[in-house]
């Protein structure tokens, strides 16, 4: 079925948006995409991503989910498509894969109705793609792609966030804290599970590593991320700064934009802190990198491609855990040296 997508229109697309951070800063690109083509980018997230979609000039509105992530809520999804419907959108891209999340632009009568084949979702979607399964592209291209009008090959924009110097200034004034010396920040925490945290004992080696090179150390993450961060902390033999838990995610783009190199785990502050620009270094263990690496200009990815790798399970299935464990402080240490110095 053809379709007239938004191109120089001046029309509104509605984004259904992705549940995880991470996702949420790769479909950046596809924002990115959508604005140069002369759309106004409206995005239905979860509560939690408002303040994150606030940093993208790309969007023009944020509209929080009715619903918790999982949650069904056919009757407020039935209603807030309903309210959308006077917006008069000509096209909804929705890129979580779930029939539930394809709900709310078809009860707004959304005309085009775009997303990947997934949960039986024929009627609700009218405008279906399919990957290609052996060969599937990167998060961020994945996205994009499905802002593409007919073509075959669209160049995926690099995500990107914009960070505020004057919180940053803010935030050292009330955390204590100083950016000189240069400080490293270390990403311990992973929402998708254990699987893929580095362990806390190479965080606190690396945390002394960076200090006896002259860096300062920031332990940075959610509240979730604050009982493994402590435990970083207190095997450390240098003073570290824990901010984890006690800054918003605004605050933790700010910081990540003032580090002179980033350490993280497979996570949601890997790609904020590539959105940022900054200097990435990245562990992977039981997922790929080659699905969401980091998209920045300067990052060095680190993953051993064990034969049990990737396992893509939450927690090691054979408990050895030798896919993160066997990457080693000191090797990591020195990827962080290369790209602190890069110009």
């Amino acid at each position: 079925m053809a379709h007239a997508g938004c191109v120089n229109t001046g029309r509104r697309a509605l984004v259904v948006g992705p549940a995880w951070a991470g996702d949420m800063v790769m479909a950046n690109a596809l924002f990115q995409l959508l604005r140069r083509r002369g759309c106004t980018v409206d995005v239905l997230a979860p509560a939690w991503s408002l303040p994150l979609l606030a940093r993208m000039p790309e969007v023009a509105e944020a509209i929080p989910m009715p619903a918790r992530h999982g949650e069904l809520a056919l009757g407020a999804r039935r209603k807030l498509g309903k309210r959308l419907r006077a917006r008069d959108y000509r096209q909804a891209i929705v890129l979580p894969n779930s029939f539930k999340s394809a709900l709310a632009p078809f009860f707004a009568r959304i005309p085009r109705r775009t997303g990947y084949l997934g949960e039986q979702r024929y009627g609700l979607l009218n405008d279906i793609r399919r990957l290609d399964r052996r060969n599937p592209p990167h998060t961020a291209a994945r996205y994009a792609a499905l802002g593409a009008d007919g073509e075959s090959q669209v160049q995926t924009p690099r995500p990107r966030l914009s960070a505020s110097p004057d919180n940053a200034d803010a935030l050292a004034r009330n955390h204590g804290l100083h950016f000189s010396p240069p400080a490293v920040a270390l990403c311990v925490g992973a929402e998708y599970g254990a699987a893929r945290r580095w362990p806390a004992e190479h965080f606190a080696a690396l945390a002394d590593l960076a200090a006896e090179d002259g860096y300062q150390v920031w332990l940075l993450g959610s509240p979730n991320d604050a009982a493994v961060a402590a435990e970083v902390a207190a095997a450390a033999n240098a003073a570290t700064v824990n901010l984890c838990g006690k800054t918003s995610l605004p605050d933790v783009v700010d910081l990540l934009a003032r580090a002179v190199a980033v350490v993280s785990n497979d996570s949601g502050l890997l790609h904020i802190a590539a959105a940022v620009g900054r200097p990435v270094v990245a562990l992977y263990g039981s997922t790929p990198p080659a699905v969401a690496p980091p998209l920045c200009e300067v990052n060095s990815v680190l993953y051993l491609a064990l034969a049990c790798s990737p396992c893509r399970r939450r927690a090691c299935p054979l408990g050895h855990f030798n896919c993160m464990r066997q990457l080693r402080p000191p090797q990591v240490m020195a990827e962080v040296r290369a790209l602190a110095e890069s110009p």
